[in-house]
This record gives C-alpha cells, structure tokens and sequence, in this order.
C-alpha cells in the first residue's frame, strides 16, 4: 500500500494537543493562522504522498554510489529534492531575512514527518541542512549568513555535519582533525570523518561542511574544538561555487538500511574553511545543530512508524486467514497499540518543537527550559516506538514480512539508525538523568504538575482513565525525586528506562489531552490501559541502581564462567 500523509491526525495534534494555537498568538509567529497552517499541512501532504513517496523503494534497491569518485543518487532522487527545494520547504522555519519563512518549528516538524515518512534516506538532506541553517543563523558571521543562508533556504546548496572519527565518537573530544590558520584569515583543515550523511551530492550544486577540529593552541576535550565551514567548492567573487576545494569522498559505507543516503568517508588534505563561532568554542555551535537535529530524528522515528503501520494495516485487511486477519484479536493488539504509540510520539514531539517555539517567542526561561528537557525524550521515545513498530509491522505480515519483495522490511531496516545517529538513546537518557536535573527536577516536576493538573480535569468526563494517568505520575514524580538524590552512576544504570516511563507517561497525558478535545476515547483508552503500564516496571529497573551492573564480571559477557 503506497504512504498516504495523515494531513488531518497531525492536524489535530498540533492544534488540540501540542499547543500550536498558543504559537500562533505571538508577535513573532502571527503569520502561522489556521488557513495558513492548514494550507502547508495539505500541499506538504500531497508532496510527500505524490512526489517523495514513489521513490522511496528506488533508493532501497538501488543505493547511492560512487563512479571515478563522483556521487551518483538513486534513481528519481534528484527531481523529488528539487519539487522539495523549489517549494521553499526546507528554510520553512529559516529567518525570513536570509529567504527563510519564519514559520514555527513546530510546523516544521510536522512537514519533515511526512517527508521522511515518504523517503527517510532523501529528508536526511534537507534535516541536516536545516540545522545547519540554524547553527549559521545562531553562530555565523554576517558575511558567513550572507553568503550561505540563501543558497541553503533555497535547497541550491546542501549542509553536513562533521563531527565523528574512527577514533572519536561519541567522545568527540578525542578527535584528531587538525586547523592551521592561514595569512589570508581563513584556515586549513586536514583529517578524516567518518558516517557524514550526504557528504556528497549530485541533486544539489555545493556541499556545505561543518567541520570540527582543533588549532595547535586548542586545548584538550571539547573545550579546545573549533568549527568551521569548508564548502566543497569554494564559492567565486559572485558566491557562485568556484575551483574545487581540497576534500574528497574516501568511500560510501554499506549499511542495513536508508541505502538512497549516501553515508561517506570525507578526507580533508589542507581544505579552506572559515571559522564559525569563536575560536576553541565550537562544540557550542555544533551543539545548536545536534539539537536541531535531535528532535528532527525523533519525528524520523514516528514517520518511520506510521508508514509502516499503514502498510500492515492495509495488509491485516486484505490478508485472509479463516477471514481477514485485521479481525484476529492478536493482530487488531498490534495494529492497535502501534497506532496509540505513535500517536503518543507524534504528540511528545510537536510538544517539543512548540517549547521551542515558544521560547523563541517569548524569550522564557521556563519555555526554554520545558524545550531541553523534552528533547532528549523525544530523540529516544520517537525513534524507540519507529522501530517497534516498524518491527510489529513485519510481525503482522507473518513469513511475507521476512521477504523483501512485501518491502516492509526496509522500514525497520530503515528506522534502526534513528535510535543510534545524532546520539544514541542511551546518551540521551544519561543527559536526561545528569544535565537535564542540574535545575534539581524543576523543568521535571512542572511538567508532572501540568500531567497532574490535566487528569484532574478529565475526571469529570473519563474519570477512570484519568485516575490511572494521575496516579502514574504521582508515581513517576516520587522515582524522579528518588533519582535527583542520587550518584550518577546509579542514574545513568536505569537513565533508559526512567526517560522511556517519563514519554510514556506524558504519552497518556496527551491521549487523554486528546480525547476531553474530540479526540478517539478509545485509542486514548488503548494507550492509558496497555501502554502506560509498562511505566512501572521500566520505573522498577531505573529504582535497581548500578550495583549489580558493576559486581558481574566482564568474562561473564563473553559466554566464560565468572564467579
């Protein structure tokens, strides 16, 4: 069954759930009226059903390559990123004053699901060149935003993101790419990246580089990184691309999955790149992109999860065995709480992005706040729930699932990289658990109060799902207070399953948000009654400390018998 965007269900969410309406109210974002709103939500729809779709099975079969060194897209990539670029979708939420929309970010989001439900392996491009955008708008010099901005918004040029080495991963403290300054104020970049998501292209004109590196007087760890920018071409005196600058593409990687996204090694041998930020402090500039792109890679997961889901409920339907299996209560439990579930991702994350917005409209702390603290649940929940219910999704088409021609592996062979890129789950729990209490739970505790605040008011009307719900985050809040209280090698031992009972908590609150404002009763009661329980056992393992962790011995993991 061929992806159809779910233009009205994002919608509603937006509107009834994520507070987009509270958006639209401020100065900054006025333009974002409901028939503006509603207009982006059904031509983005058309777009990623009609255009981005179609092309998805092309890139899975016939991957990116590379031909006497030159990147070659999968076939049709090239006229869907360009329907995508000339449509001004990817600077949708880019400042208007370098050709951007200034739209919301959550609006954005919304945007991005469909696409990378339609071809994740092609909205790899567009998602890293929107934090690229946004690292340049926060970071950039003028000249750097003037030059770049609009041929990035304009989808001409494309962005990267530099950051991993083969010794230095998710320590990228430990990297060893070099910068020497130059006589003529730019800088000469030497050293070796690995996993750089479209680090080369042939459906856009230049390649943007963010480089991390670290001058001879750069200390040691991140504090002594710098970023830079080294375009693939060095843009001529009209900043058009110019001679070729002094970077390559080593190889493509071969991965399990999004083979249509060409995942090079680059080899910079002395390239010219211009400084981004200030000297020695790059990881903050990259970090404003790493951000970005978190939240867009837990909307990666939830895209992944629905078009999965539409194919196996469409194939549940027309499967007959003793009737049509979508009649069997087994399979109608799955497609079931796959669908609650990605209701409940999709709903944490327009959440985030609309605490992003919101900060930015207001200039809150508190909004700033609520924005960092539900990122890192959003990156891991989004992209846990993609692959699960990627995987039910084989599940449901039974030996059909496991045969490549139903196509409804390359899902799951798809979404597995979204819990892992842009930091993995597990870094994001442990950042949850450490950085994210340093405020001693208050971004925590006022999220809690407003799940607390909501079930008490859906007591009148669904008084007992809304009882479940205040009682799991009365549980939830005493865990949490437990936590704040203790070392970090015992948060960090149950940091995944504390952040995966915190999203499905506020996953239920936002099911029943959904349901007292015309939404389904009956997937809300799906999710509070077969979802939300499993908070109190992930609860039970974040509460078993790092003890028994540290008292196995390492042969026992190797099948060898330990004491």
């Amino acid at each position: 069954m061929p992806y159809t965007a779910p233009v009205e269900q994002i919608a509603f969410i937006l509107n009834e759930v994520a507070g987009l309406p509270e958006v639209s109210r401020s100065d900054l974002f006025a333009e974002a009226t409901p028939e503006t709103v509603n207009a982006i939500l059904t031509e983005a729809g058309r777009l990623a059903t009609e255009i981005i779709a179609p092309v998805n099975r092309a890139g899975d079969l016939t991957p990116a390559r590379l031909e006497n060194g030159a990147l070659r897209s999968s076939p049709g990539f090239a006229d869907a990123f360009r329907a995508l670029a000339e449509g001004g979708w990817i600077g949708l939420a880019a400042s208007p004053e370098h050709g951007g929309m200034g739209l919301p970010q959550a609006l954005n989001m919304a945007v991005m699901e469909m696409v990378a439900s339609g071809c994740l392996a092609l909205q790899l491009n567009p998602l890293l060149t929107q934090g690229q955008i946004e690292a340049l708008e926060h970071h950039g010099s003028e000249a750097l935003k003037a030059l770049y901005l609009p041929k990035l918004n304009s989808g001409e040029w494309s962005g990267t993101m530099n950051l991993t080495e083969p010794g230095a991963g998710s320590d990228v403290g430990a990297l060893t790419s070099r910068a020497e300054r130059a006589e003529d104020g730019t800088y000469r970049i030497s050293g070796q990246k690995i996993f750089i998501t479209w680090g080369d292209s042939d459906v856009t004109a230049n390649v943007c580089h963010l480089v991390l590196a670290r001058l001879p007087d750069g200390g040691p760890g991140t504090r002594g990184i710098s970023l830079f920018m080294v375009p693939k071409y060095i843009p001529d005196a009209e900043g058009k691309p110019g001679i070729a600058n002094d970077l390559r593409v080593v190889s493509l990687e071969h991965k399990l999955g999004i083979h249509g996204s060409p995942t090079c090694v680059m080899s910079f041998e002395g390239a010219q790149g211009w400084l981004v930020g200030e000297e020695h402090k790059g990881m903050a500039a990259m970090f404003t992109m790493m951000n970005c792109a978190r939240l867009g890679v837990g909307i990666q997961g939830v895209a992944q999860g629905e078009a999965a889901l539409q194919q196996a409920s469409a194939y549940a339907a027309e499967r007959n065995q003793m009737g049509p299996i979508i009649r069997h209560p087994d399979v109608r439990r799955m497609l079931a709480t796959s669908r609650a579930e990605v209701f409940a991702a999709r709903a944490l994350c327009l959440s985030c992005a609309v605490a992003i917005d919101m900060a930015r409209a207001t200039g809150s702390a508190d909004w700033a706040a609520r924005a960092a603290f539900l990122t890192p649940i959003a990156k891991a929940y989004g992209t846990e729930t993609g692959t699960r219910v990627a995987d039910t999704a084989v599940q449901v088409h039974g030996g059909m699932g496991y045969v490549e021609e139903t196509g409804i592996a390359q899902y799951l062979r798809d979404v597995r990289i979204t819990s892992i890129y842009e930091g993995t789950n597990g870094i994001q729990a442990m950042d949850l658990v450490g950085r994210k209490f340093g405020d001693g739970g208050a971004a925590a505790t006022a999220l809690l109060d407003e799940i607390l605040d909501g079930a008490k008011l859906a007591q009148a009307t669904l008084p007992e799902l809304a009882n479940q719900v205040w009682q799991a985050a009365e549980t939830l809040r005493e865990v949490t207070l437990d936590l704040i209280e203790r070392d970090l090698p015992d948060r960090f031992a149950g940091a995944v399953p504390y952040l995966m009972a915190f999203a499905r908590v506020l996953g239920a609150h936002y099911h029943l948000r959904a349901a007292t404002r015309g939404g389904s009763v009956t997937l809300a009661r799906i999710h509070i009654t077969r979802v939300l329980p499993q908070f109190a056992a992930d609860l039970a393992v974040a509460k078993a400390g790092v003890a028994d962790l540290e008292a196995l011995d390492d042969s026992l993991f190797l099948g060898q018998m330990a004491g």
